[in-house]
Formats: C-alpha cells, structure tokens, sequence
C-alpha cells in the first residue's frame, strides 16, 4: 500500500524551526508517509537533515504570475498534478497555498506557525492578521509558542476547536551536559559566550556584538562563538571589525549537527527581536547551560526560573547587564544551567511531540 503523500510548503527550506522540526519529525516515522518539499526560495539546505529512509521529494515553485490570480490558477495546477493526501503550509509566507486550497476540491490542511519576521516584530499588521482569519478559517493550525495560540485566537479570531498548542520537544540524550565536545575555534580569552542562529536581521545578532562590546569596554573577558550563516554575514563582521571585537570574536558558519558545540560554551545569549519557542535556547537548556537572551516569545516560560533574572529588553545594555552576572560567576553557571537542564528533562521531550503532530497528521489524513 502506498503511503500518503504530504505536500510541506516553507517559504524557505534552510535551517531553522520550523525546517528543523519537520526533519526530526519525518525522520521518527521514516516510509509512514512520503513528503513532497516546496522552497519558495529555493533554499533546501534542511534535506541535509533528512534520513536515508525518509521517502521525499523536492517540488518546484511555480512560476510567479503577473498578478495574484494566476499565482493561485498556477498552485491549484500543482495540486491537481500531485494529488496530495494532505497539505501541510508553514508560516505567513506560505499563506497563498492556504487561500487556493479555499477553493473545491479542498485538501485537508494543516498549517504550522512558528512566528513572525523583522517586519512584523513590532506588532503584526492588520491586513495579514486579517487574510489569516480567512484563509485559515478551515484549517487545522499547530503553533509552539502561548504567544502564537494566542495571537491565533484573538488576533485572527479561529475557531477554537481547530487550534493545537504543540511545544517544540528535541532528543534529550544527544543535547545533554558532558555529552561529545567539538572545540570552538574562538581567540582571545574568558568564558565563551555562544549563540546559534541564522544571520538574519530579526536576529539582532548586532545588538549582542554591542553588548559584548560593552562588556569589554568595562575590562570584562569574554569571547564569542557565532554559529550560523545568512545574508547579515558581511555587514556583522564589519561591525565586529568596527567595535575592534576580531581578537575574541569568530564566525563559525552553519553546523549541521550544533550538539558538540554546546560542550564548547560556557552560556548561551540570544539577541533576536522576535522568537516563539527558539531551538537553540532548548538545545542550550538540555545541555546544562545558563541562557542570557531578550524577552521575546515564550522564553518566561521555557527557562528554568533560577534563570530568569537574566532576560533583558530588546537593548543593548540591557543584555550586557544580564550577560554581565553569568561571565563573573562560573558556580552561577553551572547553578542555572543543571536548573535549566532538568526543566528540560521535565518538559521537552520530543517524543510527546511527535505523537502530538503524528495524531494531528493520521486524523486530517482520515477525515
């Protein structure tokens, strides 16, 4: 019996949440259901993440039309010609394969919304909070974050029925303290302050090179270990190369497997504008490390309370001032990071995730 075919629609397919979930998740079921990936941008760097078993295929995008309608007549030609048992949108970019499954013969769908971009970090805008109410209406719609259900149920006002409150879970035994090392290639000296992230604008990486900065000009030692790739590259290492950062900072490029680099660091920072439920403060809490980050998204919640004096607003001193505790104090860090990692071994089981979205899955694909 052949199994269903799930068409995933990312606005890209590169490293991330919401790429890295679905790869884990395809990967525990393995032959169960056979996926059907479409990039928008073309980026499918996330296969790299994919098992030998998992039974994919890469799609191409439709050609763009000259104007919204024949965009939709050119996604409803893909449906017709893949015949999808289920399909599966993520994010706002993928919104337009939401509103063209309005039309009959409608697929079961699911949509995944795992937060917003640099242009909606200050607050989303009417017009999409709007064209979510319509297009999702009759949708099953799975988030991470508190502070996406909520967004969903007041802000685009879905029913409630359709609306699934899944936390992000990760494999505890492979993130967890004294687990494989890969040294960091960081010069200079003190602890090593790590973040793991794609270089893009919402995540403020540049706001986490001041604070550091900061923190230095005060004669405070620390070094910075920046892993992750992206379009914001050039413009972050000459502002490294600006605040005179290059003898402790080092750009350490995209890792397909970050678990050993964790062993490497001495605490995590997060710098971003926005997150919802953000992996890589997971992955740091597994492996027993204190967490210095911005107040975005559900991090209140996800972190162990010992740890939460460390939160900070979205400004530049205000995480030097958090980061500033956690470099003094090495009994602070490792204090904070075995609170965090039994926070995380009390509620981020992977597990309990996939069987969430697998019987998410097998009811749309029996409806």
């Amino acid at each position: 019996m052949t199994a269903p075919l799930l068409l995933h629609v990312f606005p890209g397919f590169g490293v991330g949440g919401a790429q890295v979930r679905f790869a884990a998740l395809a990967n525990r079921f393995g032959p169960r259901w056979r996926h059907a990936i479409l990039a928008l941008d073309g980026n499918t760097a996330c296969t790299e993440r994919l098992a030998p078993e998992v039974p994919y295929t890469l799609v191409p995008a439709p050609p763009r039309g000259a104007s919204p309608l024949a965009r939709l007549a050119a996604i409803r030609r893909l449906f017709r010609e893949l015949r999808p048992a289920l399909l599966v949108t993520s994010n706002w970019g993928a919104i337009e394969y939401a509103i063209a499954n309005l039309l009959p013969p409608r697929l079961p769908h699911l949509h995944t919304e795992d937060g917003f971009g640099p242009d909606e970090a200050a607050g989303q805008k009417p017009r999409r909070m709007l064209a979510r109410r319509l297009a999702l209406r009759w949708s099953e719609v799975a988030m991470p974050s508190t502070v996406l259900l909520r967004a969903a149920r007041e802000g685009w006002q879905l029913p409630e029925a359709r609306l699934h409150h899944i936390p992000n879970g990760l494999d505890l035994g492979r993130f967890r303290p004294g687990g494989l090392t890969r040294p960091l290639a960081v010069p200079g000296e003190g602890p090593v302050i790590g973040t793991v992230a794609a270089l893009r604008p919402e995540k403020n990486i540049a706001r986490l090179l001041r604070a550091v900065a900061l923190l230095r000009a005060e004669g405070i030692a620390a070094r910075l270990a920046i892993l992750g790739d992206g379009p914001e590259r050039p413009a972050l290492k000459a502002l490294t190369a600006q605040l005179g950062l290059g003898g402790c900072t080092a750009f350490l490029g995209h890792w397909v497997d970050p678990a050993p680099a964790y062993g490497a660091m001495d605490l995590l920072a997060l710098s971003s504008d926005t997150e919802q439920m953000p992996f890589s403060v997971m992955e740091a809490m597994a492996s027993g490390l204190p967490v210095a980050a911005t107040e975005v998204g559900d991090l209140r919640a996800m972190l162990a309370p010992e740890n939460l004096p460390h939160l900070a607003a979205r400004e530049d001193a205000a995480l030097a001032a958090a980061l500033r505790p956690l470099l003094a104090d090495a009994a602070l860090r490792a204090r904070l990071g075995a609170a965090n990692r039994a926070k995380a071994e009390r509620d981020y089981d992977q597990e309990v995730m996939y069987q969430a979205y697998a019987g998410l899955i097998e009811r749309l694909l029996h409806r």
